[in-house]
């Protein structure tokens, strides 16, 4: 059963994980901007300032980094039980939970490359202390007058041993909409671009060279404008973060970037994509040619081999 438009509302948050918590939350809190909102245990609940739900990420301390869990709200309770029943069906085990401050019930399931999706449908809306209250009462909380002063979580990008295959899945499944992907000249796909909005994209899929499954490429957030990307990249110098490439803009999806490794090692993407919207329900799949890859990025900047070979956890 292809599953209806609209089950799935939107990336929720993420869970990453860092082996040294105390620099990877002051690169978050301090150079992305981002608002600490509860801790429990290893974990610390952090926001952006323009995302309306309890956290946008999750960050816990762990032996290694990488991704443990990506959460997808559903559009209604129905919608939830819809999506649950057609993993059901599909074969793909899951469970249920209540372990995030500000949400409800959470089904627990996994990718077929072992990432750990997460889907609910209840969820606290964010009430802001009163040193942090906006200016504008359609605003959750005031922007942050530090750092890049991130305005959302934006997209995941996976690593994945099969990339056609995931992407089956969050299409046939839990109904995600493919915008983009790169084939290459042997007929396999190597990346596929999804979303479950109007965005362009919230969810990628890229070849995992390694043969590895259940790592992570980068996590995404999304700043207003093109020149907060440029001013991410000067407090980068001042600060000591690593610039992994960019900023420039990239020809697939057209999104204007900045890499940056937070210091668990973890790829993160600084985004301008709030321009880019596909708005048509019969967007037609976009397919680059390995040729057409090769040209590099939309003004020539070559891709950087690293973008490649790095992805979290590490692999010997």
């Amino acid at each position: 059963m292809t599953p209806p438009l609209g089950d799935i509302a939107h990336l929720g948050h993420v869970e990453l994980l860092t082996p040294d918590l105390d620099r990877s939350l002051a690169f978050f809190t301090d150079y992305l901007g981002l608002t600490v909102n509860g801790q429990d245990g290893d974990s610390v609940y952090l926001r952006t300032w323009d995302d309306y739900e309890h956290h946008s990420l999750v960050l816990t301390a762990h032996e290694t980094s990488g991704i443990r869990r990506t959460a997808l709200r559903t559009s209604s309770e129905e919608a939830l039980r819809r999506r649950v029943g057609e993993l059901d069906a599909a074969g793909r085990p899951g469970r249920w939970t209540e372990d995030e401050p500000g949400l409800g019930p959470v089904y627990v399931t996994t990718d077929p490359d072992g990432h750990e999706l997460a889907l609910y449908w209840k969820s606290e809306w964010y009430q802001c202390p009163e040193e942090l209250r906006p200016g504008l009462k359609n605003q959750p909380q005031a922007k942050p007058g530090h750092g890049v002063g991130v305005r959302r979580l934006d997209h995941v990008n996976f690593l994945a041993s099969d990339v056609a295959a995931n992407a089956d899945f969050q299409q046939q499944v839990l109904g995600a909409r493919p915008t983009e992907q790169i084939r290459l000249d042997s007929g396999k796909i190597a990346a596929k671009w999804l979303t479950f909005t109007n965005k362009s994209y919230d969810l990628v899929y890229t070849e995992d060279w390694t043969g590895s499954r259940g790592r992570l490429h980068h996590v995404a957030f999304a700043t207003d404008t093109r020149e907060d990307i440029l001013r991410a990249a000067d407090l980068a110098l001042d600060t000591g973060v690593f610039i992994e490439t960019g900023p420039h803009k990239h020809a697939i999806q057209q999104t204007f970037f900045l890499y940056v490794y937070e210091p668990g090692g973890n790829r993160i993407e600084l985004c301008n994509p709030l321009t880019r919207l596909v708005l048509a329900p019969d967007w037609p799949l976009i397919t680059w040619t390995e040729n057409e890859r090769a040209k590099g990025q939309a003004w020539g900047l070559k891709t950087i081999e690293s973008f490649h070979t790095h992805g979290t956890p590490p692999v010997a």
